[in-house]
């Protein structure tokens, strides 16, 4: 398959080497050439532009940071729709809002493109690894297109339902690890306050209801101090301003992602917002005296 990928960041970089390997025809663009030239060495073919990206493509993904960035590589003046052919899928694995996801498919779809929102869950560690859960929003026809790509990219892959669909999913699991990551460093630091020790508290934890696979990853890197960005805090805080800002849409009422999402406020505050996520444990630690 001929794919163009846009966007090589700490994810994307990964997941377009991940394309390559798998066999198929690749075509890159990104802002930085640097951020191209690990491609480019491993066989991709460099485009001066998102438009010129996705002449000739059968598929083209974009991994960028916010929906005014996917907006811009998709409709704007170099933009997707500019050099694309009629047909064309076009596949968004960024974290953006369910609502711009719909708008982005809907004025996509009047150049006659198919849009997919496939936002993933799994980091760094995942992306290199291939084994991203990757959780899709669009028609039948272009998920069953798209999908041989995101073979190579992930492992657990959901076609959840409509444009929107992937996004509204994404951000149920913001929820999820953004106010499970804040429990194990909450936990960690209770255990620490109370002069008992983190490694056994973990242990014990993890053969019980509290077991998770935050709690058992990201409760190790916490032990290890390897706050090394995976996903960095201020992006977490982006996700979980996307979730409150969809809450605020829909009238609803959702105290614990509003709480997890002023915890990573404080960290981007606090001049974390490059660490990883779990580097709330440091805040909490600075917070109550434990630095």
């Amino acid at each position: 398959m001929k794919i163009a990928f846009i966007g090589l960041g700490i994810m994307g970089r990964p997941m377009a080497l991940n394309l390559l390997r798998g066999g198929h025809e690749l075509t890159v663009w990104a802002r930085r050439a640097e951020s191209m030239q690990p491609l480019l060495d491993a066989g991709a073919r460099a485009a001066a532009s998102p438009a010129a990206a996705a002449a000739g493509q059968d598929l083209v993904i974009s991994m960028v940071a916010d929906a005014p960035d996917v907006r811009e590589v998709m409709l704007g003046a170099q933009g997707v729709a500019q050099g694309a052919a009629s047909g064309l899928v076009a596949v968004d694995m960024s974290t953006i809002a369910p609502s711009a996801a719909r708008k982005i498919a809907e004025d996509l779809a009047a150049h006659g493109i198919d849009f997919i929102d496939a936002p993933v869950s799994g980091g760094e560690v995942g992306a290199i690894a291939g084994n991203l859960s990757i959780m899709a929003g669009g028609s039948d026809a272009a998920f069953a297109r798209a999908e041989p790509a995101f073979a190579c990219m992930g492992k657990n892959v959901v076609h959840v339902g409509e444009s929107g669909a992937g996004q509204v999913t994404k951000a149920a699991n913001q929820i999820v690890t953004g106010m499970g990551v804040l429990a194990v460093a909450e936990a960690f630091a209770f255990a620490s306050k109370n002069g008992v020790d983190r490694a056994k508290v973990r242990e014990a934890l993890l053969g019980g209801f509290a077991n998770s696979r935050i709690l058992e990853n990201h409760g190790q890197r916490m032990l290890d101090r390897n706050f090394k960005p995976g996903f960095k805090s201020w992006m977490h805080e982006k996700d979980l301003n996307i979730v409150m800002q969809t809450a605020h849409e829909l009238g609803l009422y959702l105290p614990g992602s509003a709480m997890a999402g002023q915890m990573f406020a404080a960290m981007v505050g606090s001049g974390l917002g490059e660490e990883d996520s779990i580097a709330v444990l440091k805040l909490l630690e600075g917070l109550s005296g434990q630095a």
